[in-house]
């Protein structure tokens, strides 16, 4: 499981988990502005330089963000639905 702040996300209580949750959501839109950004860089330097690393280098950090969010998020979700929470 992926750890939150040197808990595992079993070791956290319930109120922790909802508090994950609610943390993990508002982080959207902040991940949806740091995705956008680094395609738009990407894609700036793409136009003005060609290709080259980077072009490449924001594309794979932006990757790199959403498999992250992505992976805590189905961490949580799959642990909400051990505990029976939603």
């Amino acid at each position: 499981m992926k750890q939150t702040r040197g808990k595992h996300l079993s070791e956290l209580t319930d109120q922790e988990l909802f508090e994950k949750k609610k943390t993990l959501e508002a982080n959207v839109i902040v991940n949806a502005i740091m995705v956008g950004l680094l395609a738009g860089i990407g894609i700036y330097s793409t136009i003005t330089k060609g290709i080259g690393l980077m072009t490449f280098l924001p594309w794979i950090l932006a990757l790199w963000t959403v498999s992250n969010w992505n992976k805590n998020r189905k961490a949580l979700k799959r642990e909400l639905g051990v505990r029976n929470l939603k």
